[in-house]
């Protein structure tokens, strides 16, 4: 049952403008064919242009969030994202590491709108997080802010180094273990403000990936593509960065299901 519609828990904050978080994730999960359930870390006011307001959520209500729908429904993957605060963190890494599924964390620290979504104290949490990870997936920023390649990869986790904040017309994304480079793809890069919600959507595609049973290299070919095809079909709403079009992915074809 679950190979046909693999539970996917997402970790992360709320995204008023629907573009990135929670939104984003429930429609990657869905649009691949997972049932997605949440546990929602903050609620935030915002838009394509920035964000205005941030409200987090306490950390009690977070755990109580996940108990609820791991204790009734199950779940085959998680997918980390904006956390909030260390306290959540450090929780919520208490919590994950009894389940022994897979899990993505997406060191969420700054919107690509330029907002700040992670304080120093937050991010220096990140570690507990990446003990349990099963892949931390930071953009560029977000790899240099936790310390480089070698210092994630020293928590035993697998890394997936994304290429799209870099330069050039070629996109790289690279998949690394612990004992070196597993797979990289290369790819056009596509000339678009319409990004909102890409690091969301790769790594909720991913955990989907992951929680049908995918192995780690097929999962994160997916996950590429699936991204890739919705920043092409943007429907360019607002005046900012604005939201993929997850909801016109509708070629996009799993070879798994």
């Amino acid at each position: 049952m679950t190979t046909r519609c693999p539970r996917i828990l997402s970790i992360a904050g709320s995204d008023s403008g629907g573009g990135a978080g929670i939104q984003a994730d429930i429609k990657t999960i869905t649009m691949l064919g997972g049932h997605a359930m949440t546990a929602i870390t903050a609620i935030t006011a915002q838009n394509t242009l920035g964000v205005q307001a941030v409200h987090q959520l306490p950390t009690e209500m977070i755990i109580q969030q996940m108990e609820s729908v791991v204790s009734d429904i199950g779940v085959d993957a998680v997918k980390i994202g904006m956390i909030g605060s260390a306290e959540a963190a450090l929780a919520v890494a208490d919590y994950l590491q009894k389940l022994g599924i897979a899990i993505v964390f997406d060191p969420v620290m700054i919107a690509t709108s330029g907002s700040i979504l992670a304080d120093a104290e937050t991010i220096s949490a990140f570690g507990k997080l990446m003990d349990v990870a099963s892949v931390v997936t930071p953009n560029l920023p977000e790899l240099e802010a936790l310390g480089g390649k070698d210092e994630i990869l020293g928590h035993g986790c697998h890394l997936v180094i994304k290429g799209g904040h870099g330069e050039g017309a070629v996109v790289i994304d690279e998949l690394h273990a612990p004992s070196g480079l597993v797979r990289r793809i290369e790819g056009k890069r596509i000339d678009s403000s319409q990004t909102h919600g890409t690091g969301c959507t790769f790594a909720s595609a991913l955990a989907v990936g992951l929680g049908r049973g995918l192995a780690l290299n097929a999962a994160f070919e997916q996950a590429i593509s699936f991204t890739r095809i919705a920043i092409l079909e943007a429907p360019g709403l607002g005046e900012g960065s604005g939201p993929l079009g997850h909801q016109f992915v509708t070629d996009f074809q799993d070879e798994e299901r």
